[in-house]
């Protein structure tokens, strides 16, 4: 049986991990320890998780502190984005195995930091791609690897985040560059990972445009957050969650601690991610991808074509009314003969389309077979986000940015073979 500590006790890292691990994966992996710089959070976390015959889950502030004790043999990183280089590196040094939860880090000093801190200690962390793990996606890549569009030429790829999920991004931490990347690598690195594994390319160089018009200081009526703002009657945007006990326990609860907000207000003025974003990618093989996220939609979902030498195809996907009422999703395949193919898959439930448990399974229990390569490396967590990353290079500085400036010392003699 394995031992794991959680680096960072929020929602994603203890209802994705803490809870699979003592709840359903307890036969392979055990939970030895809990660490937050929020020690009140932390303290929450660990009530929500005993067991009633098992001893309490240790907590600790200090990283370094909690291995020495508990001497795990993994370590999860959930924490806030732009600290993951830090406790990656620090437990790769510490001999541990290391799972980060995407996106691998934020900038590209920190991810030549974590590539740097894997060739010292000649070990490899995992980043968590649960995307590759659900049943729709994983169904693109077998028809993409049978050759149903033959080579690859030109990917369109359009993202929507509606004004519930999206809104979310700019009341939390996610709200400011320095903290998540902003939505071009805290969220897109999803999607260019999925690109870069569906079509086996990485990406060579970015042109990017990006703005704040619909979020940020777009009009007056604002206030510091939802619970003391004097317009939750009229605005739209207000946050609803509040009263949900875990997450009153979890965040409002633990307030005083380290005075972070879970309902800042949306129309913050100090906000300066982009909430509309549009980039060009070229590839080293030669595919060309154009693609769009927008978080202020009207519904929720994404398109996508992947046009080749053979054909072309083209699947969507959408979690709001009424788009996303059929059963089944469709992909759509058009040779070059004019005939079109139509593949049904039934949908499943589960989070993430099922995605979640498939890609937990993988890393508790690691007794599935991965012909399809969803398994994802360091190499697969920086190919995703050095597009982000230069995709906001590239809106500030107002040119073209190549992956090659930002990692010099990467390798990418295997990938340039046509």
């Amino acid at each position: 049986m394995k031992t794991y500590v959680l680096v960072g006790t929020g929602g994603r890292g203890t209802f994705m991990y803490a809870e699979a691990i003592v709840q359903r994966y307890q036969d392979a992996a055990k939970l030895v320890g809990l660490m937050d710089v929020n020690l009140r959070r932390a303290a929450y976390v660990a009530k929500r998780l005993a067991q009633p015959d098992q001893p309490p889950i240790p907590i600790f502030s200090d990283f370094a502190e909690m291995i020495r004790q508990v001497k795990p043999q993994c370590a999860i990183i959930t924490t806030v984005d732009q600290f993951h280089d830090c406790y990656i590196a620090a437990a790769l040094d510490m001999g541990l195995e290391v799972i980060s939860e995407k996106p691998m880090t934020t900038d590209a000093s920190k991810c030549r930091a974590i590539l740097a801190a894997e060739k010292r200690n000649a070990r490899g962390i995992t980043v968590t791609f649960n995307c590759r793990f659900m049943p729709l996606f994983a169904k693109l890549k077998e028809m993409l690897r049978a050759g149903a569009v033959g080579t690859v030429l030109n990917v369109d790829f359009e993202w929507m985040l509606d004004t519930s999920h999206g809104a979310d991004y700019f009341r939390r931490w996610h709200r400011y560059m320095a903290n998540s990347g902003g939505l071009l690598v805290h969220k897109a690195t999803h999607h260019f990972d999925i690109i870069n594994w569906l079509i086996e390319q990485e990406p060579e160089s970015v042109f990017a445009n990006g703005s704040l018009r619909f979020y940020g200081p777009s009009r007056e009526q604002r206030g510091e957050r939802c619970s003391t703002c004097p317009h939750t009657e009229t605005c739209a945007y207000v946050f609803r969650d509040a009263q949900i006990d875990w997450v009153r326990d979890m965040y409002f609860g633990c307030e005083g601690e380290d005075g972070y907000y879970r309902d800042r207000c949306v129309f913050a003025p100090d906000i300066d991610i982009y909430d509309t974003m549009s980039l060009a990618v070229r590839y080293r093989k030669g595919a060309l991808m154009s693609y769009s996220l927008v978080a202020h939609s009207p519904y929720e979902g994404w398109r996508m074509s992947i046009t080749g030498t053979e054909g072309r195809l083209e699947a969507s996907e959408f979690s709001t009314e009424p788009l996303a009422r059929d059963a089944v999703h469709r992909i759509d395949v058009f040779n070059r003969k004019q005939e079109r193919l139509t593949v049904e898959l039934a949908k499943e439930s589960g989070s993430h389309g099922g995605g979640d448990e498939r890609l937990l399974r993988m890393l508790f229990r690691n007794d599935l077979a991965d012909p399809l390569g969803q398994y994802a490396g360091s190499r697969d967590g920086a190919m995703s986000i050095l597009i982000g990353i230069a995709a906001n290079q590239s809106i500030r500085e107002k040119r073209l940015v190549t992956i090659a400036e930002l990692v010099p010392d990467v390798d990418f003699e295997k990938t340039t073979e046509a």
